[in-house]
């Protein structure tokens, strides 16, 4: 089997050459309907051929790690299948961390090329120390397509035969609890992903795919799926407008869709206030944080013809477990209200999971480890085909999170959970939120679960105001934010009988409200506890 994704793309422009890979939003019709920009599968080979012989002639060669500054779209999709086919290093930071974490990133990615929109070839000039190093600078703008087509006549560009352990692109974590690392992902692993991806969803070619994070979308031509581009913003995509969604969904007869929870419970309510339903999905898979049990319910009405999804995994390591809201609202959703955790469902084959004590120091070996037993909670450590062996250039990263074994390599998530009977895993929140009272531990997604079923609350967060005290943060439902302390002390009461009737957080009797709780820049759906913990300290 070929190691390199970019052949993937070939094998669909000789299978489907006339089918659709991309349709990207150039403007409205009269009708308001979305008019597409849109590109066959043997075009869109054509063109990342064509992009490839570009790149080569203006210096980026096999091995050449390149900064990637592209929107979302046709031009994305080009030039990272014809950066696959040539063997460089497509470099993914997210945009929306702040101009100062993301030129950290970037001195520490040392990039030698930089491939982006105008904007970012500036970006690249003025702060050019943290660019040292870079000497390929080239603009996808609006000359990029004609650009492109000059080099046509140069025929097919070979994809390179890459080695399966040969570094093919490095994709940033959003940096949600803890500084942004460059995760290095061999072609094996890019290769491994689809094929765990299309055998555990039954995803067939000529489906149609909305993305609603721009990643997801670079698995579609190797998937034989079209890719519909979505109008949003990628740096901030709790902004979007559902109507957009809703409307490309209807139009391109869409099958497939990826978000996070925040943004299907936002077109969720947009779909029931319109009486909305979407009977061309199949399946849509959501991730980036634990999904309400009542989300999977809402949407059942929307997508009747469809099923919900929850893949579990992280940038390191996806996917590793999955589960269909048809398991979770018939077994699991009771006992996720319990306070047990969120069901995550079982490995996916050739996937590994085991449960350990949690410790806060690396572990060398797999011998160091203590397993726990079916039923307890602990450290989650995952191993398999798709999981990655390192950091880039951050051995002190590698120490924390990565155990070897011998045979391979295993992945800490930094989470905690617990594997039930039945052998499906169970998410109970990231290891480093949690919060350790005098009474023993208290675990995040297990307490939120409790609170978030009272009918005012969004959503909550567990923290620690300090000396292991714990606290709720309340995000309450629009409209019902109490305005003076009678309405507040209403509140809390409310709180407090809900918190008295299980043992897990009878302890917890300290709660504060905001209007809208700081989330993660990926997925607009991870809460940011930590900082919430230093807001309210001592309170």
């Amino acid at each position: 089997m070929p190691h390199n994704v970019a052949y993937f793309l070939a094998e669909q422009a000789a299978q489907h050459p006339h089918a659709a890979a991309v349709r990207a939003p150039v403007g409205r019709e009269a009708d308001g309907a979305i008019r597409y920009a849109e590109r066959s599968f043997s075009q869109l080979d054509a063109e990342a051929s064509a992009t490839a012989h570009y790149f080569l002639a203006r210096g980026i060669q096999r091995g050449t790690r390149v900064l990637l500054m592209v929107k979302p779209g046709l031009d994305l999709i080009c030039v990272v299948f014809a950066l696959f086919r040539m063997g460089a290093v497509p470099i993914v930071i997210d945009p929306g961390m702040g101009l100062k974490r993301f030129l950290r990133c970037v001195r520490h990615s040392q990039p030698e090329a930089v491939i982006g929109i105008p904007a970012a070839i500036w970006v690249a000039r003025i702060f050019r120390t943290s660019f040292r190093g870079v000497s390929v600078k080239l603009s996808v703008g609006s000359g990029f397509e004609q650009t492109i087509a000059r080099y046509n006549a140069l025929g097919h560009f070979s994809v390179v035969d890459s080695a399966e352990d040969e570094l093919a692109a490095v994709l940033f974590t959003s940096g949600s609890t803890g500084p942004a690392k460059g995760v290095c992902y061999a072609h094996g692993m890019f290769v491994a992903q689809v094929e765990a991806i299309r055998a555990q969803y039954g995803i067939a070619p000529g489906e149609v795919d909305l993305p609603m994070l721009p990643v997801f979308a670079l698995f579609n031509p190797a998937l034989g799926m079209c890719t519909v581009v979505p109008e949003m913003n990628p740096s901030r995509p709790a902004t979007v407008d559902p109507e957009k969604i809703v409307r490309a969904i209807q139009q391109n007869s869409v099958t497939n869709s990826f978000g996070s929870p925040a943004l299907w419970t936002k077109i969720a309510r947009y779909c029931e206030a319109h009486a909305v339903t979407l009977p061309s999905v199949r399946r849509i898979l959501m991730a980036g944080a634990p999904v309400p049990p009542a989300l999977m319910q809402q949407m059942k009405a929307i997508i009747p013809n469809g099923e919900i999804h929850t893949p579990y995994g992280a940038t390191e390591a996806l996917p590793v477990s999955s589960i269909a809201s048809t398991e979770v609202l018939s077994e699991t959703a009771v006992r996720t209200a319990l306070g047990e955790g969120t069901c995550v469902g079982k490995p996916l084959p050739g996937v590994d999971v085991r449960i350990i004590e949690p410790v806060d120091r690396p572990i060398a070996t797999f011998a160091e480890i203590v397993e726990l037993p079916v039923g307890a909670i602990g450290e989650i450590l995952v191993r398999g085909p798709s999981v990655t062996r390192s950091y880039d250039q951050r051995p002190d990263a590698d120490a924390d999170a990565k155990i070897a074994d011998g045979v391979g390599h295993w992945h800490r998530m930094g989470d905690l959970g617990w594997i039930g009977e039945a052998g499906r895993l169970w998410f109970c929140g990231r290891k480093i939120e949690h919060v350790q009272t005098a009474e023993g531990p208290l675990y995040t997604d297990c307490c939120e679960a409790i609170f978030n079923a009272h009918p005012q609350v969004f959503r909550s967060a567990l923290i620690d105001v300090g000396g292991g005290r714990p606290a709720m943060v309340i995000e309450p439902e629009a409209g019902v934010f109490p305005a003076g302390g009678a309405a507040r002390a209403e509140f809390i009461e409310g709180l407090r009988e809900i918190a008295q009737q299980h043992a897990m957080t009878s302890t917890i009797d300290a709660f504060f409200f905001e209007k809208s709780l700081p989330v993660d820049v990926r997925h607009n759906a991870k809460i940011h506890r930590l900082s919430l913990a230093k807001k309210f300290a001592g309170a």
